[in-house]
């Protein structure tokens, strides 16, 4: 590989373990920083190579994996306005390694590899959409991605190079959360049959659709952007789905006319005025009404539904507006007189909504009511209201969702907004809901003073204790480290699964999944880390019989000799001092190097009643916030309407 790779501020206090700030401060206080060689005066780069000498001449820990340097060689190939192109060649690469490792083999050792490599990628990667992009010509790099390919396998390495593409393009790239991509997946996705996307940008809603049916689905998609097609076509070829992305504007251009799909997902761009208006007015699409020029998410509704057959679902994310802006009611009262959209929900506080939607069958009386909820605090409310009334609309709605009668919005506004037709308790329901929070806001609240552990606080700190490191205990006896699987087939399985989110948050295991290969089964003492909300969480296990989920590391121990909330403790805090690289939370979080203080069981079994206690209080205090705040919601709601009386 050349040795020209640059790296930002951002990667250096990556690499070192630090935070921006203090590569700022280095810049400013040693002479001798490396001077940017390129990027601008607000977001410089450096020479990977001179910050390494300086990391090591200075004493800095750092860490160059293969991944990073792959990285950091493909961004270094020319500026980051075509990274993108980049990127989506090193994809098809890898999917080349993938399909033909034998002509790999005879062309690796080849002194003009660089030369004869892109005709036969091309020719083993035809079913990618649009040009091959450009081929990196640099045979160094081309090797080290195949090497990263051997030690990652060629999914998980493009999984990789993917998020650090993302991150560095966050402002330029919009990517559905997985928590929403995943439950927009279990809502529509059928056991079979096809599933479209047409704004698939990189893939995840698609990816997350195949992870609901691995190998049952054919997965098609389009995203205007060439490159980001050719992204997300590779993300799914090498994750082992089946199918097809354009490249091109879904709305201009439609890649897919006459395409009925079993279910469409779409995670639409808002807010877009140019989005064809003047040229699509008599456009077949519009069954519902022609879009206004600045609704182009109503245009998005009626392609998504142009590309679902009769029966079909849709599930679309909105912004919030949508739901209520006067330029668009005339569509939405449409929708609703038809029975197409059969529900409205905000998912996170401050949007986006999601429209559920459903193309009637010739013939079919449509609903008379639509759902309607607010899941900004519980994407379960989702989840339980679509599996209560999807085959009949007409149902009563389950607690936390409203079914609101179609002929009560037909009205001058037609507003659908959650916000406005907020679940109405009856006395006796709100009246207990209000006593049961209260009681356990009491609860909670009063074991708060005494959450607070018990230490000495030291005047001044004493000398570092003598360390080790994760490393060195694993080699030593007193634990061993597990890694779970990259992916596994979630939702439909017999077998609990621990999640990110679930070590994050002290709940019980939330996943399911079914019995395979490769799977780690959690035992009590278990010290599981996770990084799912921004630093790293390490939780003991108290409850065996779980698997470990995605991107969880687990840490057993050997108790006789080292206290597991005690190592939790110091691995909580050494891993947030270095943080994982990449912060979606994606990259393997491997904390061998973390360091460790020798001390004797007794001690260590002090420190681990201290940490115990800490993340205890944190627990409490989380459930304090989430119980003051429906206590609050549920005290204005039943104050409102009479439910509630204040005592004279």
């Amino acid at each position: 590989m050349k040795d020209d790779a640059t790296v930002n501020a951002g990667d250096i206090a990556r690499l070192a373990g630090v935070g921006r700030a203090a590569v700022s401060n280095w810049r400013r206080r040693y002479v001798d920083f490396p001077q940017p060689v390129g990027g601008t005066s607000s977001s410089p780069l450096f020479s990977l190579d001179e910050v390494e000498e300086w990391l090591r001449r200075n004493g800095k820990v750092y860490d160059v994996s293969l991944a990073d340097r792959v990285w950091q060689g493909l961004r270094g190939l020319d500026d980051d306005l075509r990274l993108g192109e980049t990127v989506a060649w090193a994809g098809t690469f890898l999917l080349f390694l993938r399909r033909d490792p034998a002509a790999w083999r005879d062309l690796e050792p080849r002194a003009d590899l660089a030369d004869r490599l892109p005709a036969a990628v091309e020719a083993a990667t035809g079913d990618l959409p649009g040009e091959p992009g450009r081929p990196i010509g640099d045979p160094a790099l081309i090797r080290s991605i195949a090497e990263l390919a051997r030690e990652k396998g060629p999914a998980e390495a493009f999984e990789y190079l993917c998020e650090r593409y993302v991150e560095t393009h966050s402002r330029r790239l919009f990517v559905t959360r997985p928590e929403l991509a995943d439950l927009l997946a279990r809502l529509v996705t059928p056991d079979g049959g096809t599933v479209f996307d047409p704004a698939c940008g990189v893939g995840t809603l698609l990816l997350a659709a195949h992870r609901r049916a691995p190998g049952r689905l054919r997965l098609v998609g389009q995203e205007v952007g060439t490159a980001v097609a050719r992204i997300a076509a590779a993300r799914l070829l090498l994750g082992g789905a089946s199918g097809r992305v354009a490249a091109g504007d879904s709305l201009r251009q439609d890649g897919f006319g006459g395409e009925r799909a079993d279910a469409v997902v779409c995670d639409p761009p808002f807010n877009e005025r140019a989005w064809g208006y003047e040229e699509l007015t008599g456009d077949p699409r519009w069954e519902y009404g022609l879009p206004p020029r600045g609704e182009s998410e109503l245009a998005w509704v009626q392609h998504c539904l142009a590309h679902v057959r009769p029966g079909g679902l849709v599930a679309i994310l909105m912004p919030g507006a949508a739901a209520g802006r006067r330029a668009g009611r005339r569509i939405r009262a449409n929708l609703l007189r038809a029975g197409t959209l059969r529900m409205v929900a905000t998912l996170l506080p401050g949007g986006p909504d999601l429209w559920l939607l459903r193309r009637p069958d010739v013939g079919e009386r449509p609903p008379s009511q639509i759902l309607i909820a607010d899941a900004s605090e519980d994407l379960a409310v989702v989840e339980r209201a679509w599996a209560a009334c999807r085959d009949d609309p007409d149902a009563e709605a389950p607690p936390g969702c409203r079914a609101v009668r179609i002929i009560d919005l037909l009205d001058d506004e037609v507003d659908l907004s959650p916000g406005r037709h907020r679940p109405a308790y009856g006395g006796a329901d709100l009246a207990a809901a209000f006593s049961a929070v209260r009681d356990r806001f009491r609860e909670v609240t009063s074991a708060l003073p005494h959450g607070v552990p018990e230490v000495d606080v030291l005047a001044d700190a004493p000398a570092p204790l003598p360390a080790t490191t994760v490393g060195e205990l694993a080699k030593a006896g007193l634990l061993t480290i597990h890694h779970a699987p990259l992916k596994l087939a979630t939702d439909d399985g017999e077998l609990p699964v621990l999640t990110a989110e679930d070590v994050a948050y002290g709940t019980p295991p939330s996943g399911r999944t079914a019995p395979e290969d490769g799977l780690v089964t959690l035992e009590p003492d278990d010290v599981v880390t996770g990084y799912a909300t921004g630093e790293v969480t390490a939780r003991v296990i108290t409850e065996g019989g779980a698997v470990l989920g995605p991107q969880l590391n687990l840490y057993r121990v050997n108790t006789k000799r080292l206290d597991p909330h005690f190592l939790a403790g110091f691995l909580r805090f050494a891993s947030n001092a270095h943080p994982p690289r990449g912060h979606s939370g994606s990259s393997r979080l491997d904390a061998r190097r973390a360091r460790i203080p020798r001390l004797p069981l007794a001690d260590q079994q002090a420190y681990g009643r201290a940490f115990r206690e800490l993340v205890l209080l944190e627990d409490t205090l989380r459930e304090t916030a989430a119980l003051g705040e429906r206590l609050i919601r549920l005290g204005f709601d039943g104050l409102s309407v009479g439910h509630l009386r204040p005592r004279g």
